[in-house]
């Protein structure tokens, strides 16, 4: 607890307004940011009996070499700032709520000249507006193909779109009226927006005035004797029914509500919130993260809510948000939510009722989400802090090493160069942060001088990286975020561990780097592949970890995973410059054309195993152009084929070309 106490603010001057705190480490991180009604209340809970903490505050704590803070006026205020602060410095020991699985979005391209309908997962990109979401892909694309034939807009890829255009006629869709054919000019961009918009009218839940415009439409038209047009609405308003029996009505009041609900062991959490619009269930989605501290249930929903609604978009923001318990300020995020909305915002714990059944039915999602995910995990928290613990004894290290980088250099006979450097942080791999690298101050195959060269580059960037944050922040620790861009800096984390893939030379050529550069406190080590030797700088003999070590097993996992990263890059660089070396002789094919066969085709064995008229689909590839492309590439496969070489075998384990 000495630790905590050196850093402790002197009695007295804290606050007692609200306000939002930060725990830093001593070069400077934010490991955690809070919020508090009262700040000196809040910060004086944290620097008591260590005994009487939660073992990951007490870690929290103990980790932490300062603590800041801000003061606001309101509740409102502290929480924004907290969302921000969250947001901008990721800290290892809040809370983050990880999606248990990928899912489906429907998005609609809304800031398009012609917006498209697609089915999509992933990140939300600006310009597009979402819906779900969902469980499965295929329900809802089964859902998107009913609506166009009364909703007819864009579903096409830019591709299509671009290619239906040059050439004046419309994909399928347009003629079985389930696209209204923009490409060609059938519609005028006010026309079809005027068709999208009803179509994210009708997906938001507003379906009933559209029913009802349909069935209108479909007794005038048989009342004026136009049968065929009454047929069409007839199917239509079929299409519709269908669509809407697809969405379980689960409220009859025709409720907008976002039902959560959590199930929790004093490890982890899980959530589950299913999204209810016009009683009916438009989507739903799950998360699991790590325990933090001792709170219950209440604080548990107070994070939830913060890291999912703040920052939103108005319309994610339903009316009624359905919870298990109150969050200790549910009134301050009331009144967040409603200034976000624009409208009132009720956060309520249901009594009785379809809304407390229903919300009986998403716990029951998150019990079994969590039991999957404990099937899945198998205990991995606390394999990975073995682990971890593992390495750091094995290796002599002063701390564990909570962010570990590997490197791995990739060739084939000295050609096409390249390196990769991948990151884990708690023993789960953070691909965001991986990095790629083409070697270009090392001539042939030499693999010491190579990672020498990208161990340099690496650290140099991250000794730029620290003097510009430096340069930005003086008195408060070095920023980690680009303030111009918002963006984390790439190279500003300096790690606790450097793998490298090898034996003492790459160990030795990484050290060299380091030192080279001033570097004396980032301990380095290699993992030989025969023997899984860990070897480190200037001793005669490898460190033996057993053979059952979870610490061997993790250096094990980052360097296969590094391996692999440097092999996917080192293939597709190859494949890139096979392709541009045969087509460089092709009579009128510029650097252009070249690019984008490339990124069409993806590689030399589909150019060669494409057709003429397949080439010839290739935008800006003609008729012409195509048969001297594949008589380029024909006439290449030959001369490669009657080439003498030595004995090839391919690495099973790897997948490189081993030539003789």
């Amino acid at each position: 607890m000495s630790r905590a106490l050196s850093y402790r603010p002197a009695p007295g001057s804290i606050p007692t307004q609200p306000g939002v705190y930060r725990f830093r480490d001593p070069k400077g991180r934010v490991v955690y940011v809070g919020k508090a009604k009262n700040l000196r209340a809040r910060l004086s809970s944290y620097f008591q009996d260590i005994g009487n903490l939660h073992p990951r505050t007490a870690t929290m704590v103990t980790t932490a070499a300062s603590v800041e803070w801000t003061v606001v006026k309101t509740e409102v205020e502290a929480l924004q700032l907290e969302y921000s602060w969250i947001k901008e410095f990721d800290p290892r020991f809040n809370v983050k709520y990880r999606d248990d699985k990928s899912y489906p979005w429907l998005a609609v391209t809304v800031g398009d000249e012609f917006p498209r309908v697609m089915v999509g997962r992933g990140a939300k990109r600006k310009g597009t507006r979402y819906f779900g979401p969902y469980s499965h892909a295929w329900a809802i694309r089964e859902t998107v193909d009913l609506l166009l034939r009364v909703f007819p807009m864009r579903s096409c890829s830019n591709g299509v779109f671009k290619r239906s255009g040059q050439i004046g006629r419309p994909c399928l869709l347009g003629y079985i009226d389930k696209c209204v054919a923009p490409c060609v000019g059938n519609v005028t961009a006010e026309e079809h927006r005027a068709i999208v918009d009803d179509f994210c009218d009708f997906m938001a839940g507003h379906t009933a005035a559209f029913v009802r415009r349909v069935e209108k439409e479909m007794y005038a038209a048989s009342d004026a004797l136009d049968f065929e047009k009454a047929a069409r609405l007839r199917d239509d308003l079929g299409a519709l029914n269908k669509a809407l029996e697809k969405q379980a009505v689960v409220l009859g009041d025709g409720t907008d509500a976002d039902v959560i609900a959590l199930a929790e062991d004093p490890l982890e959490v899980a959530v589950q919130i299913f999204y209810v619009r016009g009683g009916r269930i438009r989507g739903q989605r799950g998360w699991v993260a790590d325990r933090v501290d001792e709170g219950g249930t209440a604080e548990l929903v107070d994070d939830f809510l913060l890291q999912l609604y703040a920052g939103g978009d108005p319309d994610s923001i339903p009316r009624e948000i359905l919870v298990p318990a109150l969050p200790p300020d549910h009134t301050t995020y009331e009144q967040l939510l409603s200034d976000i909305r624009g409208s009132r915002v009720a956060i309520r714990v249901p009594q009785r009722g379809d809304k407390k059944t229903l919300q009986e039915t998403v716990a029951q999602n998150a019990a079994q989400s969590l039991a999957l995910h404990k099937t899945k995990r198998a205990s991995d928290l606390t394999t990975r802090n073995r682990a971890l613990e593992e390495i750091q004894e094995a290796l002599g290290l002063d701390e564990v090493p909570l962010r570990i980088e590997c490197y791995d250099v990739s060739n084939l006979q000295g050609t096409e160069v390249v390196a990769s450097m991948v990151v884990f942080e708690d023993g789960l791999a953070r691909k965001s942060e991986y990095r790629r690298f083409v070697i270009r101050g090392v001539d042939g195959q030499n693999d010491v001088a190579s990672m020498h060269e990208v161990i340099t580059r690496r650290f140099r960037r991250l000794l730029e990286e620290q003097a510009s944050s430096t340069e930005t922040v003086t008195d408060s620790g070095p920023m980690l975020v680009d303030p111009e861009t918002g963006r984390p800096r790439k190279f500003a984390y300096a790690p606790g561990l450097v793998v490298v893939d090898g034996g003492p030379p790459q160990v030795a050529a990484a050290q060299r780097a380091l030192a080279e550069h001033g570097i004396v406190d980032i301990p380095v080590c290699g993992l030989a592949k025969r023997l899984e030797e860990v070897w480190l700088p200037d001793q005669e003999d490898p460190v033996i970890m057993p053979r059952s070590s979870e610490g061997l097993y993790l250096l094990q996992r980052v360097r296969d995973e590094a391996h692999r990263f440097a092999i996917t890059h080192h293939r597709s660089r190859r494949s890139k410059s096979m392709v541009e070396s045969v087509l460089d002789d092709v009579p009128g094919l510029g650097e252009v054309r070249r690019k984008t066969l490339l990124k069409h085709f993806g590689s030399l064995k589909k150019l060669r195993e494409a057709s003429v008229d397949e080439i010839a689909l290739v935008p800006g590839i003609g008729p012409r152009t195509a048969d001297a492309i594949k008589g380029a590439v024909a006439q290449a496969s030959s001369k490669t084929g009657s080439t003498a070489r030595g004995p090839v075998s391919i690495n099973t384990a790897t997948g490189e070309i081993e030539e003789g």
